[in-house]
């Protein structure tokens, strides 16, 4: 009951708050499914009346519609009210070390198209020639009149694209390139919709929040294995973060203690928890290291050096959620990855036991779940982004700032 309340929008009966009333209206039908017009008034504390004159707006704009009237109880048959899938569109754009995703999600958040592009490295000139090619081909796919329903786009890539190219093994002018450019100022340069950027695993965390477990889980860490592992975190509810941005950005968590004299820093999680770690692995034997984000991982004769990271990566996350449970109060962290399913089912485990390697005295133990979005989540994420911007009472839900 506790995580209804906290997921149920209130509306407000004042004059000279429709558009919030409307925003409120459609959260609720996003988060809880179609539902007549009595539940949508219950749930939104708003009267009958003023519900029947959203309704009838938003059928007007598009937004929603009637679905089959429920029959079979006392009194008049009641219709529920869905979100119209076509209501809006919204592009999701996810720019990683190893592949570019552009997606184009409808109003109930559903992909309706995707295109991908693999690389070693990204080349600034390669990826955004590829981003302008696939607007336009979603602008031509939409048509005209559902193309003037797209809401903005939402771009999810790492804060530091250029960063730790010694690990990567990449020269460092080609690092250096992406330290000198605006990514979300060449894409907007591309288009007149509006053009919001986001750390790649926030936006994880966000697909995650939204249209995952985090409906029920007020607080929890986001842990997301990628090329290099990183995470989010919500606090309340909300995605935090932070006044720079780097809340949660677990990669970067040190896994030993720096000895006073010694140049050499301790290792980050990123260097010991990553699959970038997995396919540096699967390179030293010889192997195809593209099974690293793919059900031959698991298989002969990469099973081997799989089930050795396995181990190695459970212990390096796990002292991660030893060390975050004793600066936040958390209920759970959630796993989740752009690896093959299999690999993830196999890592989860592993981790919850590492957790018992370590002291728990004078705080309390998470909990340890899988996530339920995959390697699409940066990219929805960012997608989700506009649509909210546009179509949610609270329009920064995602971007609010700790300053």
């Amino acid at each position: 009951m506790d995580d209804i309340r906290r997921l149920r929008p209130r509306g407000s009966n004042q004059v000279g708050m429709s558009q919030f009333n409307e925003r409120v209206v459609l959260q609720t039908i996003r988060l809880h499914g179609a539902m007549p017009k009595a539940d949508l008034a219950r749930l939104t504390n708003l009267s009958t009346q003023t519900i029947s004159l959203i309704i009838n707006r938003l059928l007007d704009e598009g937004l929603v519609l009637k679905l089959e009237a429920l029959r079979g109880k006392v009194g008049q048959p009641s219709v529920p009210i869905a979100l119209d899938p076509d209501g809006a569109f919204s592009i999701g754009i996810k720019i990683g070390r190893r592949n570019l995703d552009v997606l184009l999600i409808d109003f109930v958040g559903r992909t309706r198209e995707r295109s991908t592009l693999s690389y070693t490295f990204p080349d600034p000139d390669t990826l955004f020639a590829e981003i302008e090619k696939q607007l336009a081909l979603i602008h031509e796919r939409l048509g005209p009149a559902r193309a003037k329903r797209l809401s903005g786009i939402g771009i999810a890539a790492p804060l530091a694209l250029g960063g730790w190219q010694k690990l990567l093994g990449i020269a460092p002018e080609q690092a250096e390139r992406w330290n000198h450019i605006d990514i979300r100022e060449r894409v907007q340069a591309m288009t007149g919709l509006p053009v919001q950027f986001v750390k790649d695993t926030a936006a994880a965390c966000v697909a995650e929040l939204v249209a995952g477990r985090g409906h029920s889980i007020k607080s929890f860490l986001y842990v997301f294995v990628d090329t290099f592992i990183g995470g989010g975190l919500v606090i309340d509810s909300n995605l935090r973060g932070g006044p720079h941005g780097n809340a949660g950005a677990i990669g970067s968590i040190p896994l030993g203690l720096a000895r006073r004299g010694d140049n050499a820093q301790p290792a980050q999680l990123l260097s010991d928890a990553s699959l970038f770690n997995l396919e540096q692995s699967f390179i030293a034997a010889g192997l195809d290291e593209a099974a690293s984000f793919d059900g031959r991982a698991l298989r002969e004769p990469w099973r081997p050096h799989t089930l050795a990271w396995l181990d190695h990566a459970a212990r390096a996350i796990a002292l991660t959620i030893n060390s975050a449970s004793c600066l936040l109060d958390l209920d759970s962290v959630i796993i989740d990855g752009s690896c093959e399913r299999g690999l993830l089912d196999a890592l989860l485990p592993q981790v919850e036991a590492a957790l018992a390697y370590y002291s728990w005295e004078g705080v309390s133990r998470p909990s340890v779940l899988g996530g339920t979005i995959g390697s699409d989540a940066r990219a929805i994420g960012g997608a989700l982004l506009p649509l909210y911007a546009n179509f949610a009472p609270d329009n920064d839900l995602f971007l609010k700032s700790d300053k």
